[in-house]
């Protein structure tokens, strides 16, 4: 699809609002900002919709959140009609849904695809961000959103020989929007993460030969994914507006069945039981089986060595068992993947695990690469290596706020936000689902409708009010960023070397990034802000800057 030509380049445009990014928060955001008659600009750097699911086509990819769920709830019309065929859906469906949202409220008109904002400075005078796209087009904006994503700037480590490798190389964050075969190929795989887990099994189904290097093993549950049945659909659109609200208050944003009991004041016997139902379900709810499985380092020990005596169980090499059976963290500290036959495929003839916990990939060569002294040759490399979430997208664009202080400076020791929405010194910058939100731990759409809702809201706010500006007090993003760090090192999460503290990138700063004491405390804080007059937040006047 070639680029909108609906709001061509000008020397100097202007408007409302900027939006950064055309995934579900980009939508929501753009649908509900020109409800209300406010001018804005969404620019995407694909050629389509949906944010990561228009990236991450790999095979296997979908998500780990029943589609019932993993669904607007802003619009009842649009919950009504729109019918999932799994249970957990794929990418393709994801990005159908995507694609209606978009046509069924005229967005695609005021989408600029194929473009990228390359930088936003903030001019204190006019009181204006200063934006500029890869098209060369500059535009100015009252305010100006970064809804681009936690998880959608891949990560390739950067290993020595990459550029000498002649075979195919993929990443499953930015696959193909071509068929891609692996039939006859003897392929790779580098790393085992949640796009790992799900890529595997299917690549391994075509593959001559698939060789898996494994840095970390990695708990993961099994789906039990389905066809959507009409009677289960029914379950929920005949009580959504119930059930939305319900979910809004969840910790996790999703409605599940919690037990508050903890694993350690039942038998084992009752514990087993407990477990053993879950798995049969299968899902993320497994760490809902007891309430201090992420609290209580001796409750979760029972829950880890459960999964890993079902690794043990399933998979026939007694050796390859336990190099998958995850023994360097907490269950559900690093994130809990979710899987349709993971460790079934290595007792495939076609399959092979190597260990690179010890001893790391020394380089890739002109055909292949090479381990601890050991050559491999393949025709093609997966690279299932992650992520920079949660600040490589905001990084990407060249972002400064008052006297020209640039983003990365700020957060040079780490993010820090108010809310995780947004960070003094930078007025009227919102993020959507950014740093010190739940964001990446819990149902992002879930989190992604609170924080446009919040957004919108108070960009109509202003507007009602004639008020210029809102940034966050210092005092009060100080008090935040200590607050978010405070609830993690409560829970177990603080022990896993996980992407949630930065630590799949070099050098990034070790600070526990998303918001874990739930999404509907977390809900009630925003109210309550809001409700005490934005507390927290300064806001300065349109009359001041006409005095200016």
């Amino acid at each position: 699809m070639p680029p909108s030509s609906v709001n061509p380049p000008s020397a100097d445009t202007g408007v409302d609002v900027v939006i950064v990014g055309a995934g579900f928060s980009g939508l929501y955001l753009l649908h509900r900002l020109r409800k209300q008659g406010l001018s804005t600009r969404c620019f995407e750097r694909g050629d389509g919709v949906g944010g990561t699911w228009y990236w991450n086509r790999y095979p296997g990819a979908r998500c780990d959140v029943e589609s019932m769920q993993y669904s607007y709830g802003f619009d009842n019309e649009l919950q009504q009609e729109w019918n999932w065929p799994e249970k957990f859906s794929g990418h393709a469906d994801i990005r159908a849904y995507a694609d209606h949202v978009t046509d069924r409220f005229g967005l695609r008109s005021h989408i600029d695809f194929e473009t990228e904002v390359r930088a936003a400075h903030y001019d204190e005078g006019p009181r204006l961000w200063r934006i500029q796209t890869s098209t060369g087009e500059k535009i100015t904006a009252r305010h100006f959103v970064m809804a681009g994503g936690c998880i959608s700037t891949a990560q390739i480590p950067n290993f020595e020989g990459l550029a000498d490798y002649t075979g195919k190389t993929y990443h499953t964050g930015r696959w193909p929007h071509e068929a891609v075969s692996f039939a006859g190929l003897r392929v790779a795989v580098i790393g085992t993460g949640s796009s790992a887990i799900q890529a595997i099994p299917v690549i391994a189904q075509e593959a001559a030969h698939l060789t898996v290097f494994q840095r970390q093993a990695n708990f993961t549950i099994p789906s039990r994914n389905h066809p959507m049945t009409a009677d289960y659909a029914d379950t929920w659109k005949n009580g959504y507006a119930e059930k939305r609200h319900e979910m809004r208050y969840m910790p996790n944003g999703v409605l599940r069945e919690l037990n508050d009991k903890s694993a350690l004041e039942v038998t084992e016997a009752e514990r087993l039981a407990t477990y053993e139902e879950r798995w049969r379900i299968g899902g993320s709810g497994f760490l809902g089986a007891f309430n201090d499985i992420m609290t209580n380092r001796e409750a979760n020990d029972t829950m880890a060595e459960f999964v890993r005596n079902k690794i043990r169980q399933t998979v026939k090499d007694p050796v390859t068992a336990e190099v998958l059976c995850p023994k360097t963290h907490p269950i559900g500290t690093k994130r809990l993947c979710v899987d349709t036959g993971y460790f079934e495929t290595y007792n495939r003839d076609n399959v092979e695990l190597v260990d690179i916990s010890q001893t790391p990939i020394d380089r890739l060569t002109g055909n292949g690469l090479t381990v601890n002294g050991r050559d491999f040759t393949f025709d093609a490399i997966v690279f299932a290596t992650g992520f920079d979430a949660m600040t490589g997208t905001l990084f990407n664009v060249d972002i400064r706020g008052r006297g020209g202080l640039e983003l990365k400076t700020k957060w040079a020791a780490g993010p820090r936000t108010y809310l995780g929405l947004m960070t003094e010194r930078f007025p009227n910058l919102f993020m959507i689902t950014g740093p010190g939100s739940p964001s990446v731990k819990s149902n992002m759409i879930t989190s992604i409708e609170q924080h446009v809702d919040l957004v919108a809201d108070t960009i109509i706010h202003m507007r009602d009010r004639g008020l210029a500006v809102i940034e966050p007090e210092r005092a009060a993003e100080d008090e935040w960023v200590d607050h978010v760090q405070e609830v993690a090192y409560k829970t177990l999460f603080p022990q896993a070397n996980s992407w949630y503290m930065g630590a799949n990138i070099p050098g990034k700063p070790r600070l526990f990034m998303p918001y874990i004491a739930g999404v509907g405390r977390y809900r009630r804080i925003c109210e309550d802000v809001v409700g005490e007059g934005y507390k927290g937040f300064r806001f300065e006047a349109e009359q001041a800057m006409a005095a200016n």
